[in-house]
């Protein structure tokens, strides 16, 4: 059973602060019932608001502190930075396979990290147990940061839910996690029938050619002929190799160091826009008189929109002298949120966090190396493009010259595979569809609020490699 998110999450890794934009297209809702009792927690009694629950965790002496406001309910823990504790309720009446609109909204006041510190939980119940055990996190916190108290925000969620099969209630709660001197004030809560949001489809297309006794000029006609057949298909976005200017030919790459724009964009424009699609291709750039390896973006109308400069750089390229970029830039489509990374790049996991983190949702790669299966019990390119893409929750969509190009979804799953044969393969994909993990539950929306970046201080440090 499909399960659909809207929006995109913006947070920044290493940022002190992850803020992202409230989901436009939410379907309207005709006025109707919000299963939600007493939904702005008016009155209070020695257990609380009436209709909610006060959860407090097992362990002794680390439950947050509740208390009754005017405007609502206020939660904080002045002594213990790493309380967590929460209001939930048993929603009645609810149907399965019903999609639900889900809306949250409260205050934060005296925080850094207001992405972390407050969670939306749902999880649908059949005769009181839960069908899955991590339900289902609402989108949010969108926040508007105050603009006369600095460090306070006003905050929403909102998102849209399909019950899940055999479902016949549910349990909201609104959870407050590690608060470290913050201030939460839950303000109103709702869930109300709704009408099923529109799936987004994306047809996405990568190529597998290694051009062989070639030229520069040969291997543009080349790529431009399959991003013709992509244009027969009608597919929205298709990925090119690495250097697509250099492979198969005998140049060297100060050969066919160009800048972008440049001619090559220009070719690639032209068919981009005659086959109206996105198209990304990796060149060598020079940009006064620095080189880089260099992806370009161009859209329906073959302009140029974007591009990505490799950070990580082997000694094939440094040694002759290019230069990293040192920028994790993301784009947004008509279709979503993309990214673009370049070959070596995918060894490092890092790489994959920051895009997600960032709020991409599909990661393209231009890659001159290998996605060949494990050999000999060894994790080969295949399954690092797999892992990649299932710890970011992301879909990865290499196209190489050894190996296989493919399409891989959040899972790890390969949903399409060149499976040895030159030419274009694609898959049709829905970045609205959410699919969870048996315990763990929707990796996409549940790793960026685990992370706990405080810690990771020895990413960053420059002393000395251990051997």
């Amino acid at each position: 059973m499909r399960n659909l998110v809207f929006g995109v999450f913006a947070a920044v890794l290493g940022a002190s602060v992850g803020v992202a934009e409230s989901p436009s297209g939410l379907p309207s809702c005709p006025p109707c019932q919000n299963l939600v009792v007493n939904s702005g927690f008016t009155g209070w009694s020695e257990k609380g608001p009436p209709h909610w629950e006060i959860w407090a965790p097992s362990l002794p002496g680390t439950a947050c502190r509740f208390r009754p406001d005017s405007d609502g309910v206020v939660v904080d823990a002045p002594d213990r930075p790493f309380a967590v504790g929460g209001l939930k309720q048993v929603i009645f009446g609810i149907e399965a396979g019903q999609y639900y609109a889900v809306e949250a909204t409260g205050q934060i006041r005296r925080c850094e990290a207001p992405w972390q510190i407050v969670l939306v939980r749902v999880t649908f119940t059949k005769k009181g147990q839960a069908t899955h055990p991590a339900g289902w996190l609402v989108a949010g916190p969108f926040l508007t940061p105050s603009r006369t108290s600095p460090g306070s925000w006003r905050f929403r969620f909102a998102d849209v839910l399909q019950a899940d099969e055999g479902a016949d209630g549910a349990i909201i709660s609104l959870d407050v996690k590690w608060p470290q001197g913050a201030e939460v004030l839950w303000q109103s809560v709702t869930l109300r029938p709704a009408a099923p949001p529109p799936p987004r489809k994306v047809k996405v297309g990568t190529v597998y050619l290694r051009p062989r006794n070639s030229t520069p000029e040969k291997n543009l006609d080349l790529f431009c002929a399959q991003l013709d057949e992509a244009g027969k298909l009608g597919l929205d976005i298709v990925c090119l190799g690495e250097a697509i200017t250099l492979v198969g030919t005998s140049k060297a790459a100060a050969d066919v160091l160009e800048p972008i724009p440049g001619p090559s964009t220009e070719r690639l424009g032209e068919a981009a826009r005659r086959n109206h699609l996105w198209v990304i291709a990796g060149l060598y750039e020079i940009e006064g008189q620095t080189p880089y390896n260099t992806a370009v973006l161009i859209n329906r109308e073959g302009q140029l929109v974007g591009k990505y400069r490799k950070v990580h750089l082997p000694r094939e390229e440094w040694t002759k002298g290019f230069t990293p970029g040192m920028d994790y830039p993301v784009f947004d489509t008509e279709f979503g949120r993309i990214a673009i990374q370049i070959c070596y790049d995918w060894f490092f996991p890092e790489v994959a966090t920051i895009w997600r983190l960032k709020g991409a949702e599909i990661v393209f790669a231009p890659t001159w190396g290998t996605t060949f299966p494990d050999q000999d019990g060894r994790a080969e390119g295949e399954a690092v493009f797999r892992v990649r893409a299932r710890d970011a929750g992301v879909y990865l969509v290499p196209s190489v010259y050894d190996g296989n190009s493919m399409i891989i979804d959040p899972m790890g799953r390969i949903l399409a595979s060149s499976a040895g044969k030159e030419g274009l393969v694609w898959a049709e994909i829905d970045l609205n569809k959410r699919e969870r993990l048996p315990w763990v539950g929707w990796w996409r929306s549940i790793g960026p609020r685990h992370r706990v970046i405080p810690s990771y201080g020895p990413l960053l440090d420059r002393g000395e490699v251990p051997p």
